[in-house]
Formats: C-alpha cells, structure tokens, sequence
C-alpha cells in the first residue's frame, strides 16, 4: 500500500492544501492519505491568536472530509497527543512501526523542499519515507526543484524524490488568509464546514454574532456541525423547505433557517446528547430515554435557540421534525416533509410521496407519517407515541 503522510500546522487548512493533496493522490496513487497536523510546530512559533491544536485537529478533518474520498483519507491526532515539539522524523519512525511493509511518502510544499536539509534528522526522514514536494508550475519551480533534488540525492544517496507541478493549486500563505478573515474576506479560499467553524468559534479575528447571522453565513455554521456524508442531505433539506414553504405560503427564510439547523446535533452519540438534555432541561419519556435518533431534533432545538436565536416558531419546527405532533403547524409540517423527500432521498415509494405532498400537503403528511409507523412496526421497533397522535389527528381532520 502507498501511503502519503501530509503535515503541518494547518492554521486553518484551505482549499491550497486540498488541491495539492489531491493531485499528489492523483499523481502517485496513493492508497490511503494522513492529514498529519502538528501540535508545537518546530519551524516556527505559532502565531498569536492561532487556533488551539485540538481546533486545528477538528478543522483538519472537515477539511479532509472534502476531498470525498472516505475512508482513503485520514486525519491523525499522533503529534497532538505527544508533548514537546512536532519532529517530523518522530513522526515517520511512530508510522513506519506501524506500517511496516507498506511505502510511505511525505508530501511537502515549495518552501519545505528547498529547506529540507535544515529540517530535525533529515538523513532519518528521508530513509523512512519517500519525499514529494510540490510547486505552482514547471516554468517557476523546475529549475529549483533541479537543483534542490540534485543536491539532496548527494546527501541522501538513497533516497526517493518525487516533484511534481499543482497549475490549479491556490496560492496563499497561511499568514495572509488570516489577515482576510480577520477583515472578513477569504471565505472562498477555505472549504465551507472550516469556515463555519471559523465563525462560530471566533477564530482568527473573526466575531460575527451568531445570533444575527445572514443566511449565507448561517449555511457554513450550520455545516461545521455535521459529519461530511450528511451535508448533502442538509442542503437539499433546505431546497425542498424553499420549494414547500413557496408552494403553501410559509415563510421561505424560516424554513431555510430551520431547515439548515434541523440535524445539528444529528452526530453526537448518546452520552452527548443526553449531556445536552440535562444541560438544557429536557425531559424526556421512557422511549426517548432509549432511542437515539429521537433526541437530535430535541437537542437540536435547543442549540438553535439558544446559540443562534432562533423564535419559537422555527424551534418547534426542529423539535418536532423526528416524531411529528397532533395539529402540526405550517412550518412544522413543512420542515417534517422537507427532511422526509429531499432529493437525496431514495427509498421505495418516495417518488408517490413527494407527489402526494405537492398534491396537498396534508395528504402528503399522514401518507409519510403511515410510511413511517409501517415501517417501524415491520422492524420490531416502538413508534414514538407523537406519531401515532399525529397520524390519527389527521385522519380525524379528513
């Protein structure tokens, strides 16, 4: 297995560390590619106002999380944990023991190759590890990168040297990107879910309050709090809640507010979520005690209210977009229905329920409702008692 080992501060990682990870994949087909961030980097101090390590940890996986390739790329918390400064070498001899048979490559930008002979146990890292250095183009980089791997093969006979030219990388210093967010640019130069985290834990400058968020700095806040593989389903949430909200005369902008924050504790494990109920007062009856898909939509209400602000009408909507009520209101069902038929969806008869819903809106809520405690019942599984109470409320309105 070929292996890619990527370090570094990562304060923040953007979208210039994603392009040339991508290519180095592309190019040497790599296997598997660790995101490596360092915890003291040994180059250099950590600017004042930088990200803490763990932060760094977490906005290297949503930045990982981008490039889509699952599980073929890893984030590793290796030089977080250990103390004292982040060496390279140590590094390398910790995953080298670990993988033993399989050939490893460290992959570095423009400035770290051409000063690899300064680095901590260079004449180590380079028997470790294969090293593949990457520039902008071959016109600006090509001659110091000939100079530089000549001269490296005469230090390091055995070593392996691949150099490679990124056309489509983005340009930027870390140092400059946090001079922009600090005057509030440079949000298109960092994957969405970075940025939103950004923001919401007041990075780099940054202070945006939370609580009056547009839309458009809402949506990456909202992303930040996900696992990569569910964004797809929030965002066409929020597209089927316009659709809806448009075709029946709700109010489109708290639907997308809604809609947007509906799962944002949808990947907290249970002791999480029941921290979170304690914390905010939320009772919960002997089947929601047990059942965690039940209790994001609860959780889920509170951290809206009570971190963005967000009025009643759009908390019950969250609240209530798992089980559903008797009585719903127009955005409740709204939201319910959204989550239930967004495009991403697929599942034996979402193509008649999607129908129906547009047919009329409350046909469509008792059709996915009856859907839903068929399809509970046909596993074995306890129906929430809101559900059946909504179900039956609406056949009795019919």
């Amino acid at each position: 297995m070929k292996i890619g080992i990527y370090g570094g501060t990562f304060n923040p990682p953007h979208l210039g560390h994603l392009t040339a990870a991508a290519a180095v994949i592309a190019t040497l087909k790599l296997d598997k590619l660790l995101l490596i961030p360092a915890s003291i980097p040994p180059h250099k101090d950590l600017p004042a106002g930088s990200a803490t390590a763990e932060q760094r940890l977490e906005m290297t996986r949503m930045a990982g999380e981008q490039l889509g390739l699952g599980s073929k790329v890893e984030t590793l918390d290796m030089e977080v944990r250990r103390a004292g400064k982040s060496f390279t070498s140590d590094t390398l001899a910790e995953l080298k023991a670990q993988f033993p048979e399989d050939e490893l490559w460290l992959l570095m930008g423009t400035d770290m190759f051409l000063s690899f002979e300064t680095w901590h146990e260079p004449e180590k890292i380079a028997s470790l590890a294969g090293i593949a250095a990457f520039g902008r183009t071959k016109a600006d980089m090509e001659p110091q990168f000939s100079a530089q791997r000549d001269k490296l093969y005469r230090l390091y006979p055995d070593a392996r040297i691949f150099t490679l030219t990124v056309p489509g990388v983005i340009d930027i210093s870390s140092t400059e990107l946090r001079e922009q967010l600090a005057s509030r640019t440079g949000e298109n130069l960092l994957p969405p879910a970075v940025y939103g985290y950004i923001l919401r834990n007041h990075l780099y400058g940054t202070d945006v309050n939370l609580k009056s968020l547009t839309l458009s700095q809402l949506r990456p806040v909202a992303l930040s709090y996900l696992k990569y593989k569910r964004i797809p389903h929030v965002l066409g949430t929020e597209q089927e809640a316009i659709r809806l909200a448009t075709r029946y005369g709700a109010d489109v902008e708290k639907a997308r507010v809604a809609a947007l924050l509906h799962d944002c504790t949808k990947k907290l494990d249970m002791p999480e979520q029941l921290a979170l109920c304690r914390q905010y007062g939320i009772e919960l009856d002997e089947l929601e005690q047990k059942a965690l898909k039940l209790l994001h939509a609860k959780t889920g209400a509170a951290i809206a209210r009570e971190v963005f602000g967000v009025d009643d009408e759009i908390y019950r909507a969250i609240w209530w977009h798992t089980t559903g009520h008797a009585d719903m209101t127009l955005l409740e069902k709204i939201i319910y229905l959204a989550d239930y038929i967004e495009p991403s969806r697929d599942f034996p008869g979402v193509n008649d329920l999607r129908a129906c819903v547009y047919e009329n809106l409350d046909r469509g809520m008792l059709m996915g409702l009856e859907m839903t405690i068929d399809e509970m019942t046909e596993m074995g599984n306890p129906v929430h008692h809101a559900t059946m109470e909504a179900r039956d409320w609406l056949k009795g309105k019919r």
